[in-house]
């Protein structure tokens, strides 16, 4: 990744030409920001480009990291107007950090779901409290926000709330969700050095963030039933590797040694309304 010093960045505007605010961002971005969604993906054919239409226009780019797929997503997702990381090596967090590699002058980051179940319109809601300085990283929580009924399944609830009560438990932290829909500082997400390739990436992340003493805050974002089956939990045996890891990432982050204090270097600064 370049130093931050290094980048000169125009203004935000998907698909990187410069938009005025929009009416429903509520605020204008600051002028050097250049917002990247990296949206990781493995057969999505049928829902990478619903989702691609509903990115809201003052984002930089969309970069579809696509972890392996045998349909047409990459097709799709360049008929879109996205741009398309290869994960060379299959798992949520390769296919997360393929994206991040192409991704060489974003300020924020911004993650979701290829499969429509996130709504990328409510993305101004992650960016708002990064943009003006007052944090770091911002999750979208399904747990406190509205869920279509049957959107999440009962086993992605129970180890939701077994994962974030053993964080709560270790780390004396409260979160209410691991939800994919997330946005983060670049210089927070480099300093976190990342390094889960596939299921503990959501986890590693939250957990590093607060070990680091990062500013980390939930939002409530809604969230509808997938198009196609879910990889992880439309299966038992999706679940049960998904849970063994998440359990295995937490306790092996509890081993760690303390990791050096984040200090962002830049200010809080108001953002116009």
């Amino acid at each position: 990744m370049p130093s931050e010093g290094n980048i000169k960045s125009p203004p935000c505007g998907w698909p990187g030409s410069g938009q005025p605010p929009d009416a429903a961002l509520g605020f204008a971005l600051p002028p050097d920001c250049r917002i990247s969604v990296i949206i990781p993906a493995l057969n999505e054919e049928s829902s990478i480009g619903r989702v691609i239409a509903e990115i809201p226009p003052w984002v930089t780019e969309v970069i579809v990291a696509d972890n392996g797929s045998t349909d047409s997503t990459a097709q799709v997702a360049r008929a879109a107007g996205a741009r398309v990381a290869i994960a060379r090596e299959k798992g949520y967090g390769s296919a997360c950090l393929a994206g991040i590699a192409m991704a060489e002058h974003s300020t924020i980051f911004v993650f979701l779901d290829g499969d429509y179940s996130d709504y990328p319109a409510q993305m101004g809601r992650l960016i708002k409290p990064i943009a003006d300085g007052s944090q770091d990283m911002v999750l979208g929580s399904r747990v406190i926000g509205q869920r279509q009924f049957g959107a999440m399944l009962p086993q992605q609830r129970l180890g939701g709330a077994l994962a974030t009560f053993l964080i709560r438990l270790i780390w004396r932290h409260r979160f209410t969700d691991l939800g994919p829909f997330r946005a983060i500082d670049r210089r927070a997400l480099t300093h976190l050095a990342m390094d889960d390739k596939n299921f503990g990436w959501t986890i590693q992340m939250q957990i590093r963030a607060i070990r680091a003493g990062m500013r980390v805050w939930e939002v409530p974002v809604d969230y509808r039933k997938r198009i196609g089956k879910s990889k992880i939990s439309g299966t038992l045996w999706g679940v049960l590797r998904a849970g063994y890891k998440i359990i295995l990432t937490i306790f092996r982050e509890a081993a760690r040694p303390s990791p050096s204090e984040y200090r962002p270097d830049a200010k809080a600064r108001s953002l116009s309304e």
